[in-house]
């Protein structure tokens, strides 16, 4: 919370900003067409127990909206489009139910987020459902029931020009005049100690925790053996953060993190959207705001401005704090890479393209320092796939566990398949691993009702020894889903090799048809 300078009251009236902005984009004939959403809350609804491909609770809310306005499409397939867009959300956890110690169902220490017994990896916040799945369905269906609220609401139009302005900038050496006697500058890039404890959605495996503002000799020693000890100018730019690993000065093979960045402001009429490369917590997000709208408004031309902050643009720099917060070194804190006056830089430079748009002198703004183009040195950790194998007798795409003749609505449909890896299917973002499709008795044909993009499926892929797979499909049965007969289908692709050659082979395989019947509930 943030208070005025000159009185006692609260300057705002929530710790975490509770608006939502909703931009609704018609043709000319009025007929909507899709929207754009901005609310500041992170997308880990979903823990990192996680392992499956998941959009988390802000694609949730993206899909359900995009399945109400395309009635009768497949994820994906409608003309309408569903934009939730990341905002200041740096220090927002959907986890509404807070954190709590595992082994005490006590509140974690609210300094540095940890358990007398067990440390930070017995801290872990919980909510608002009761698994991850049912957070993600509830935060997700919130955030899109008050997006369709809004833009069933949506009456003001919003008239005007279109205008951007665009720099890079050396966020590694940024001077900013503070009052009439002190200036400030950013740093090399660092992360602190309090970087490797994690957060309280996603808590670090060792003895780190938040709120560190001293090394750790042991994990400072490892450090200066295996990476380089952070020179002295980079350790007192970043003063109090201990820096655990200076990115800054590391460049083999590549540069760790980025030092030339772009920063962006798009305006539409009167709505000014602010492309921040990082995610700013709520202070900061709204202290930016405040400095766009002001710079906007000062010259006459812009006039009532709803200014938005777009996160995670562009590139990423990791987190942005205020100077205070920055001073107390939680996890944002020590991922805020460019010292404890990023902030301040960043303002600097929001303001001054705010003030180009507003004065009409974009062109006259200098294109800053080129980033570089990295083409040598470029790597990936992840090998290729392995050749896959099946077990004898079968092929790809064989049944190993059969549905059940009948299931009713809200039960979970599950089948197995004999499998290849994944990866071997390459780029599939038009097409799909997993069908669910119903028979329609008027046509005599099968028509596809959901697909591994639907909320309503999974896709589990489990590795096995001598290179073997298997695919297990759920479909969690709709209580809306109609009665009728059904079956699940699976596509993959596996590899197989013929001398010294492979290949990659299509495959797909197709459970029993089973039934869907209603379902009864008795008081």
């Amino acid at each position: 919370i943030e208070y005025i300078d000159t009185s006692c009251t609260f300057r705002y009236r929530w710790n975490t900003d509770k608006q939502v902005l909703v931009l609704k984009f018609t043709d000319l004939d009025g007929y909507g067409i899709g929207m754009l959403s901005w609310f500041a809350v992170h997308a880990v609804s979903m823990n990192s127990t996680n392992r499956m491909v998941s959009s988390d609770n802000i694609g949730h809310a993206s899909y359900l909206l995009e399945q109400d306005k395309n009635r009768g499409q497949l994820p994906g397939q409608g003309s309408f489009v569903a934009g939730f867009s990341s905002s200041n959300l740096g220090d927002v956890s959907p986890n509404t139910r807070g954190p709590v110690c595992l082994n005490t169902g006590q509140p974690c220490d609210y300094l540095n987020s940890s358990c007398p017994v067990g440390g930070t990896q017995m801290c872990k916040a919980f909510g608002p459902g009761e698994d991850m799945f049912d957070s993600t369905r509830v935060i997700g269906h919130n955030v899109y029931r008050k997006a369709k609220e809004l833009y069933a609401k949506a009456v003001e139009e919003v008239t005007g020009p279109l205008q951007a302005a665009h720099q890079w900038v050396n966020m590694t050496d940024v001077t900013v005049q503070i009052n009439d006697t002190h200036t400030v500058s950013t740093c090399k890039p660092a992360l602190g100690h309090s970087f490797a404890a994690g957060t309280t959605d996603g808590g670090g495996e060792l003895n780190f925790t938040q709120g560190a503002v001293e090394g750790d000799p042991f994990w400072d020693g490892i450090r200066d053996a295996l990476l380089g000890q952070p020179s002295n100018q980079t350790q007192e730019c970043h003063h109090p953060k201990p820096i655990l690993i200076s990115t800054g000065e590391m460049n083999w093979p590549l540069p760790w993190h980025p030092q030339i960045v772009d920063v962006q402001i798009i305006t539409i009429g009167n709505v000014a959207i602010v492309a921040v490369p990082g995610e700013m917590t709520t202070m900061s997000g709204r202290r930016l705001r405040e400095a766009v709208k002001q710079e906007l408004e000062s010259e006459g031309a812009f006039r009532d401005t709803e200014v938005v902050v777009a996160g995670l643009s562009n590139v990423y720099t990791h987190y942005i704090t205020t100077y205070e917060e920055y001073q107390v070194q939680r996890y944002e804190g020590a991922s805020t890479i460019y010292g404890p006056h990023t902030l301040s830089a960043y303002l600097h430079r929001y303001r001054g393209l705010a003030r180009a748009i507003a004065q009409n002198r974009v062109s006259e703004l200098p294109l800053g320092p080129q980033p570089p183009f990295f083409r040598k040195n470029l790597f990936n950790l992840l090998p290729a796939p392995t050749v896959d194998r099946k077990p004898e007798n079968s092929s790809f795409g064989d049944v190993l566990e059969q549905v059940y003749p009948v299931y009713r609505q809200g039960d979970v449909v599950s089948v197995t398949f004999v499998a290849g890896n994944p990866r071997n299917s390459g780029d599939i973002r038009d097409k799909t691993l997993v069908t669910v499709e119903i028979y329609d008795n008027r046509t005599d044909t099968w028509k596809i009702v959901h697909t591994d993009a639907s909320w309503e499926t999974r896709f589990h892929w489990l590795k096995g020894s001598n290179q073997r797979s298997n695919s297990t499909i759920e479909w969690h049965v709709p209580l809306s889903a109609p009665s009728g007969s059904y079956r699940i289908k699976h596509y993959g692709h596996y590899k197989n090799r013929t001398g010294w050659q492979t290949f990659i082979t299509p495959y797909e395989g197709t459970s029993d048809v089973f039934r869907v019947s209603a379902s009864f509930y008795h008081q």
